[in-house]
């Protein structure tokens, strides 16, 4: 009797398997995770020469909660500046014709001169006078229409030459306008010959300062203060100064005000600046809006910043309490450092040797000794 040994071919995926219950078909390897979700074999060892494009939706990383992260500041939105008050682009400041003051001497003299001579050509003119001049007597001819005419031009030029002499200083300057239109100024010094039908308006051009009342303000929390500050400025164009805006001086004291409730001020001692960042940039917002209307401001300062009578107390209280609690934490350290150097040298240097409940007693009766000691007053 002969043995027949057959070899049974190794099973491969899809071939069907024999079984006790007949002929089954096996199904294909899967990987299978914890939340079960398949993953054939054949596709993790598939060799593509395409890639296959998966939509992404765009990654948010987010920060999670309750592990002490602080969210990213947003950077803040650009504040818009209000527009600036806008002036006749012409109307700056120019100079203005003007004669030296001894051209104005010379006609007005001549035109005294020459009512002389026509009152001694019609006989009008006293003895006395004449006798002083040293004049040839003459009978005179009368008032004739020469005669009035020859008065009246010889008045008309004395009156130009002497009414339109004016004397200017050093700092002040004339803004001359004639029927309503800017003429030109006048900032030389000295004896000057201007027009006398044109109208003449005083500007001082000297730096100036100007020291306000308590005038409303606000704290970076939003506390109400009284603030008096100082103003240093002069005129920069003489035009648009006196001619652009009703009172510049008035303008100016209210861009000041309104300057104050848009910048917080933070009294002297803060952490924000102070007085110093709070006068920068005043001294920048009011400088830009007087700048159009011939105002050069050099400073705002604040030079006295208190709160408002009815904060005062409440935040007089609150310091106080800011420096006790300051106080107690500088001398609770003190305490601890003093206390924690003594013990160690007594334990370092071997003069003690002491158990958890000695050095809890010594740390205590040492505290409660140099603690009442500071306390005491001097």
């Amino acid at each position: 009797m002969s043995t027949t040994t057959s070899h049974t071919p190794p099973e491969s995926e899809g071939h069907p398997e024999g079984g006790a219950g007949g002929p089954a078909t096996r199904s294909a390897r899967l990987i299978q995770n914890e939340v079960t979700t398949e993953i054939p074999v054949h596709l993790l060892f598939r060799d593509d020469p395409d890639p296959v494009r998966v939509p992404l939706r765009p990654a948010v990383v987010a920060r999670r909660q309750g592990t002490g992260e602080q969210p990213r500041q947003r950077r803040p939105a650009p504040v818009r500046r209000p527009p600036l008050p806008e002036v006749d682009p012409e109307l700056v400041e120019r100079p203005a014709r003007v004669l030296p003051g001894a051209a104005g001497v010379l006609a007005g003299a001549c035109g005294f001169t020459g009512c002389l001579a026509a009152a001694w050509w019609a006989g009008s003119l006293p003895p006395y006078v004449s006798e002083a001049l040293r004049l040839p007597a003459y009978a005179g001819v009368g008032l004739g229409p020469a005669q009035w005419a020859a008065y009246a031009g010889a008045g008309a030029l004395g009156a130009f030459g002497f009414g339109g002499l004016t004397r200017c200083r050093t700092g002040r300057a004339w803004v001359l306008g004639l029927f309503g239109r800017y003429r030109g100024t006048v900032r030389r010094t000295g004896l000057l010959w201007v027009n006398p039908l044109v109208r003449r308006r005083r500007a001082d051009v000297r730096l100036r300062h100007w020291r306000s009342g308590a005038m409303a303000a606000a704290d970076p929390d939003g506390m109400a203060l009284r603030v008096v500050v100082l103003v240093v400025w002069r005129v920069r164009d003489t035009a648009r100064a006196l001619l652009g805006v009703e009172d510049h001086e008035d303008y100016l004291r209210e861009c000041v005000a309104a300057a104050l409730a848009r910048v917080p001020v933070e009294p002297a001692g803060g952490t924000r600046g102070g007085v110093t960042a709070a006068g920068d940039a005043l001294t920048r917002l009011v400088a830009s809006e007087t700048a159009p209307v011939g105002l050069e401001v050099f400073s705002v300062r604040p030079v006295a910043v208190e709160y408002a009578p009815e904060v005062a107390p409440a935040i007089h209280r609150r310091r106080l309490a800011a420096l006790d609690a300051r106080q107690r934490a500088t001398l609770l350290n003190s305490v601890v450092d003093s206390v924690e150097d003594t013990v160690t040298r007594l334990t370092v240097r071997g003069l003690v040797e002491l158990d958890d409940y000695e050095r809890k007693v010594l740390v205590r009766d040492l505290t409660v000794a140099f603690c009442s000691g500071r306390t005491e007053p001097v």
